[in-house]
């Protein structure tokens, strides 16, 4: 079985075993994550429904991938410029494909647990808040000739 994830942009192919290097993700060295966005599910030939899957791995180690050179130069101007960058990456091993996902616990329901409760000494306070008045708007003014057509007007 195999399925294509999307993590840090960019889609993976994957299978049990494989490993891949990715974007750089929180975590250390052995610590197992959940890659939940799965875009393409199939076993053998035959697809399967990407609903409530998600891949396992585990985190072989984090790196740094090869120094890259930049290097900016304009003739005859005497401008040069250096630069190097080394890309963060983690290395995954995926050990499963097609495990479910966790369900989330509803936050509708520990909303109402974890509401503020007002005072009735807050309420009076908030109220005799004095309101601002709506600024009158400002009356059109009528729209003076354009220049084109004062001189048509004179050269009649």
């Amino acid at each position: 079985m195999f399925a294509v994830v999307r993590t840090g942009g960019k889609q993976y192919r994957v299978a049990a075993g494989d490993k891949i290097v990715v974007e750089k993700m929180a975590g250390n060295a052995g610590d197992t994550v959940s890659l939940g966005d799965v875009l393409f599910a199939a076993d053998g030939s035959e697809a399967k429904a990407v609903a409530g899957l998600a891949v396992s791995a585990e985190i072989i180690a984090q790196a740094k991938a090869d120094k890259i050179i930049v290097f900016k130069k304009k003739r005859r101007h005497n401008y040069r410029r250096k630069a190097g960058h080394r890309q963060q990456h983690t290395i995954l091993k995926i050990l499963s494909v097609g495990a479910e996902k966790k369900a989330a616990p509803k936050k509708a329901e520990a909303a109402p647990a974890e509401a503020p409760v007002e005072t009735k000494a807050a309420k009076p306070a908030k109220e005799a808040a004095p309101k601002k008045a709506a600024a009158p708007k400002a009356e059109a003014k009528p729209a003076a000739k354009k220049p084109a057509a004062k001189k048509a007007d004179a050269a009649e």
